[in-house]
């Protein structure tokens, strides 16, 4: 959780580039040649961006005038090839059988910064705008504890019969529990900025706040939308309150006035019918290898999947703000630019636009960091189809 850049930790090079030897230089003459690389992780591995491997032994010596700008120098792996995950083979023959996708659909519809409370909602309505200081940063995070699993208490059979109760969580989250996230308002300038790489209708196809509600993702058609996002929330069972499965955080039925409990979940997702060639799930670390994440991607990836999505964007740690609103957009409007650029290559070309790219200014004019530093151009995998 570092508050300003002087707080971000080096990244380990040696041990990324051990990793590199022991995974991937052994099978090197059967991939070396390739543009295009498809891992199926297994366990830990499928948290691991494979994008940030060096691929040599590199020394960092020179002394640095621009924060982060010697990572510039390092070998990724990304410099080489594009990379896609994909959590089976047999997923893979299935998305690559899916039939084309229709001629008109629209470019894109996104959902963010849905309020979660009352207070969230009014605070919305009273602030000017967010001030970054120079030479910070915005983090996004879960922000939430852990809340304890409900034991319920015994019935009378259970008694008579002296059968222990196991915990469990009840049935249904509720508003209170939902209330305990914390709102992420920088995301309202991420959903708007891609809309705009894609040309989209801001009007039409942006969803914000207290439009950021479930009755809205349920009864939009969503099957001819290119490309879907959900900057916002991605939880678990055990995260909130009664929920017990994935879901995704929208606003709260207090807020929105619409039915339901304000979270998407895998249920509910595998009830859409999409026909997209993107779904981004932002915001929330939702490949992490701890907590929320692991089982995120796997439930609430495998439900978009089902839904009818080509390829999913997640990330696999709590993404800064600017870079990932940076990154996302440019990735989009990459692929309008060139409709011949397939989605892993021009994922590959956005990363490597921020590790290359200008050093950003802070307020003053003067010269900021890099965005070359891992943390900020490697939190995305694109997991599913890497194609067009």
């Amino acid at each position: 959780n570092p508050a300003t850049i002087n707080d971000i930790p080096k990244f380990d090079i040696a041990l990324a580039h051990q990793l590199y030897s022991d995974l991937l230089q052994p099978v090197e003459a059967g991939w070396g040649h390739a543009k295009s690389l498809l891992i199926v992780p297994h366990r830990a591995l499928g948290q691991i961006p494979f994008a940030l491997l060096p691929t040599a032994a590199v020394t960092q010596t020179a002394k640095e005038v621009v924060p982060f700008e010697s990572y510039r120098s390092v070998p990724w792996l990304a410099r080489r090839v594009a990379v896609t995950q994909l959590p089976s083979v047999n997923a893979f023959v299935t998305l690559r059988s899916v039939p084309a996708a229709s001629a008109n659909r629209r470019e894109f519809i996104g959902f963010g910064d849905p309020y979660f409370s009352k207070e969230q909602q009014t605070q919305a309505a009273n602030e000017s705008g967010i001030q970054v200081a120079s030479r910070g940063m915005q983090l996004r995070n879960l922000a939430i504890g852990k809340v304890a699993f409900v034991s319920p208490a015994k019935t009378p059979e259970e008694q008579k019969e002296g059968v222990a109760s196991t915990p469990m969580l009840r049935a249904v989250a509720n508003s209170s529990t939902l209330a305990q996230l914390a709102r992420l308002p920088d995301t309202a300038q991420e959903i708007r900025d891609i809309a705009q790489a894609l040309k989209a209708d801001l009007a039409a196809d942006v969803f914000l706040g207290v439009q950021a509600n479930e009755k809205n993702v349920k009864s939009i058609d969503l099957s001819n939308r290119k490309v879907i996002a959900f900057a916002t929330h991605g939880l678990v069972p055990g995260d909130l309150n009664g929920l017990e499965q994935p879901a995704l955080a929208l606003s709260a039925p207090e807020v929105s006035g619409a039915d339901g409990d304000g979270l998407l979940t895998m249920d509910e997702i595998l009830g859409l019918k999409l026909n997209a060639d993107w779904v981004v799930l932002s915001a929330c670390n939702t490949a992490s290898g701890e907590g929320a994440g692991a089982e995120a991607v796997s439930g609430l990836g495998r439900a978009f999947f089902y839904a009818g999505a080509r390829a999913l964007l997640v990330s696999n740690w709590p993404v800064e703000s600017v870079s990932a609103r940076l990154l996302t957009t440019d990735l989009f409007r990459r692929q309008a630019n060139d409709p011949g650029i397939t989605r892993a290559e021009a994922l590959r070309q956005t990363m490597l636009g921020l590790i290359d790219g200008t050093v950003p200014q802070d307020a003053a004019g003067k010269a900021g960091f890099s965005y070359a530093h891992p943390l900020f151009w490697a939190p995305f995998s694109l997991v599913g189809d890497g194609g067009r």
